[in-house]
């Protein structure tokens, strides 16, 4: 029996060498090197600038395949596992087990069952030559020669570690999942160093049955223990084991997840796994920690989203882009590039262009009153966030605290394109024209993004030099090169920073003790659009601009939540920590700019030294005369006291009401209509309202009258009753 066995071996080696020696076909099969470098995993890696993984994003739907995983790098168990199952002399032969192929043969003649005998190289030429692969209906007798041949060249070319390496990278598993990576990171939650005996088990059992059942696998990898006669090997909760790795989905991330948004525009799917990019790991996960904080503690204020783009203002890099928070029902949409309303945020660059034409300096007067702005549409009323006016204001306190209708009223100033050219030089790029926007474009009524905010607050923080962002890969199509231009002039620009620096300024509407207050010098703006649908909080500090959006993604307006409640808790913590180790410091005063006392001869705001653009110097005290004319009530105003005398007739004591063309109301009657109104005066409290043609209220005012006298008929006789307080 033993002679019929050899003699059998030994006729099946000759029919295979003969059939191997006529097959001419020229195989071209890669090196090692060029299989590697040809790996192409589903899921990139995107790293911050110092090597640190961010996020990962799957690039391939069709299988899982993930970074290649150097030989030593594997589990020792799983080598021995894979070995053991699949090629026992696998460290011996050279490509091809010819025992192994006559004892398949053998078998196959006396069992209904086939049994192959294709060695570890056998199988990856056929992973690398889809000619070579396995079909359906198995390979034919060629395909076996070719496979032979194949194995035979592999062996020679490639060293036997290299072959063993390729292989398991290379090799399907269960489902989608190729290589060992993607299968120890989905199935067991960890990486491929950190295999036990029973998982490698479990994955050498999958080579040969990849789609079995768990009971299946289990028993199969119970073969593979016992084969490898380890002595820790033991069966014992395999069926469990392998039950909850069939069931797993997902596995382990393989980053921290915190740059979704970025790693979609940055990422190159025909990259490398790995890929590098300017963002700062330690800013990107404060940003995001931060953002979560603060919209939880926003609950119940109809909040939802929030973004957040932080910029190296010499270079333009992003040091951190969240697009969204993770938990929002919108944590697809990219805030950072979404366009929105930026309310007052763009104000600075009202005045720095109305600075720049030396129309105002920062100690101009500016009336904080009501005006009515006309327009080609109708009449434009602005309103002061918080519904009052503050009457004479400077430059200074009007931008610093944020009041809108001297805004609007130094916007009215400017040529009617003028603020529109330079939003867009400074890469706003609107999608309107100037008269489309007409007055509210002061007040931020265009839609931009939070990038393009942030980077024009960088241009301020360059003096007034234009660069655009450093943008990440996907971005940049058809973006304008990184080339340097003035857009705003230096004098200009700085005294836009510095009075958004000066706290003081901010007083008037935001108190002393503010959210806006850092350690070191920071030039900031909040903003609120319309019905609070977004507030924003964009600024910068020597090194570094910082721009903070919260708001709703569905554009559901807000519960009560301003740009300094919402956005601006995010900000100061973000500069705080970017400045935790050196405090940022103002920058270098123009040679273009003079320092001059100021003092105002009607006493509307205190003496203080004065930045000016040579030549705008004022000589002499501020004279309290408003720029513009008024438009409202100019007479009576807000809490107005008569003392009228009770001796002198009243047809002498009428009190004259005047402003602006319309329809004037006391006390809720019409009492007449044009510029100019004469009323007999009554003792109280009066509420005085006009109205505009379309019937929208202009202002209203509340006075009062004291002493007056009221005349009573009585038995004939006139009798004087007096009011008095």
């Amino acid at each position: 029996m033993k002679l019929a066995r050899r003699a059998l071996r030994h006729r099946a080696r000759l029919a295979l060498l003969a059939l191997w020696t006529v097959s001419t076909a020229a195989l071209a099969l890669p090196s090692f090197d060029e299989v590697k470098a040809a790996h192409r995993p589903s899921d990139l890696t995107l790293l911050d600038r110092h090597g640190t993984p961010l996020q990962t994003l799957r690039v391939d739907g069709q299988v899982r395949r993930l970074p290649w995983v150097p030989l030593q790098e594997l589990s020792p168990a799983l080598l021995q596992a894979i070995v053991v199952s699949e090629d026992r002399r696998f460290w011996s032969h050279a490509g091809v087990d010819w025992a192994a192929v006559a004892r398949s043969a053998w078998a196959n003649l006396i069992d209904t069952r086939t049994q192959g005998a294709s060695t570890l190289t056998m199988q990856l030429a056929g992973l690398l030559d889809e000619e070579l692969a396995r079909p359906a209906q198995g390979r034919s007798l060629a395909q076996k020669l070719g496979q032979v041949r194949a194995a035979r060249m592999l062996e020679t070319r490639w060293t036997k570690s290299q072959i063993l390496e390729a292989y398991l990278n290379r090799v399907p598993f269960r489902g989608e999942l190729v290589g060992i990576a993607a299968l120890s990171q989905t199935l067991f939650g960890k990486h491929a160093s950190g295999l036990d005996l029973q998982e490698a088990a479990i994955t050498a059992a999958l080579v040969r049955a990849p789609n079995a059942p768990a009971e299946r696998v289990a028993e199969r990898a119970c073969g593979v223990l016992q084969a490898m006669a380890h002595p820790a090997a033991d069966c014992r909760g395999l069926a469990t084991l392998s039950a909850q790795a069939l069931r797993r989905r997902g596995g382990m991330p393989l980053a921290e997840q915190l740059a979704p948004h970025y790693a979609r525009l940055a990422l190159d799917p025909d990259g490398p796994a790995r890929q590098r990019s300017s963002l700062d790991a330690r800013v990107q996960r404060l940003a995001v920690r931060l953002l979560q904080r603060q919209l939880a503690e926003l609950q119940g204020r109809q909040v939802e989203d929030g973004a957040i783009v932080v910029l190296d203002n010499a270079s333009g890099q992003v040091l951190a882009w969240v697009g969204a928070h993770g938990a929002s029902a919108a944590a697809q949409v990219d805030g950072v590039l979404a366009r929105r309303q930026p309310g007052s945020t763009l104000k600075p660059f009202v005045y720095g262009l109305a600075f720049e034409r030396r129309l105002i300096t920062p100690a101009s007067l500016l009336e904080d009153t009501p005006a009515e702005i006309g327009t080609t549409s109708g009449a434009y009323l602005p309103q002061n966030y918080d519904r009052r006016f503050k009457g004479l204001v400077s430059a200074r306190t009007a931008l610093g605290a944020s009041l809108n209708i001297p805004a609007v009223r130094v916007g009215a100033m400017l040529p009617p394109d003028a603020l529109h050219a330079r939003l867009n030089a400074l890469g706003f790029a609107l999608d309107q024209t100037a008269g489309w926007y007409g007055a509210s474009l002061a007040l931020g009524s265009a839609d931009v993004t939070l990038l393009s905010l942030a980077n024009a607050y960088r241009t301020l923080a360059r003096g007034g030099v234009y660069t655009p962002a450093a943008l990440p890969r996907a971005a940049r199509v058809g973006a304008a090169e990184a080339v340097a231009q003035r857009v705003m002039d230096a004098d200009a620009a700085y005294l836009v920073a510095d009075i958004l620096a000066d706290n003081n300024a901010r007083v008037p509407t935001f108190g002393i003790d503010n959210a806006l207050r850092t350690r070191g010098f920071a030039a900031v703006k909040t903003g609120t659009s319309k019905d609070m649908r977004d507030n924003w909080c964009v600024g910068f500090t020597d090194r570094y601009t910082v721009a903070v959006w919260i708001g709703n993604a569905s554009g559901a307006p807000m519960h009560a939540v301003s740009g300094v409640s919402g956005a601006a808790p995010i900000w100061a913590a973000l500069v705080q920590e970017l400045h935790r180790d050196r405090p940022s410091r103002p920058p270098a005063v123009p040679p273009g700019l003079r320092r001059a006392r100021v003092e105002y001869a009607g006493g509307e705001e205190a003496p203080r030294s004065e930045w000016f653009i040579a030549g705008t110097e004022p000589l002499q005290p501020i004279e309290t005369r408003p720029l513009t004319r008024h438009v409202g009530i100019a007479s009576p105003r807000e809490g107005t006291v008569f003392a009228l005398d009770p001796d002198i007739p009243p047809a002498v004591q009428q009190i004259r009401f005047e402003g602006q063309r319309g329809q004037w109301l006391l006390d809720g009657r019409v009492i007449g209509h044009g510029s100019r109104i004469r009323w007999s005066p009554w003792p109280g409290r009066h509420e005085l309202r006009l109205l505009a043609a379309d019937g929208r209220e202009i202002e209203r005012v509340r006075f009062e009258v004291r002493g007056a006298s009221v005349r009573q008929r009585a038995s004939g006789r006139e009798i004087a009753t007096s009011t008095r307080p």
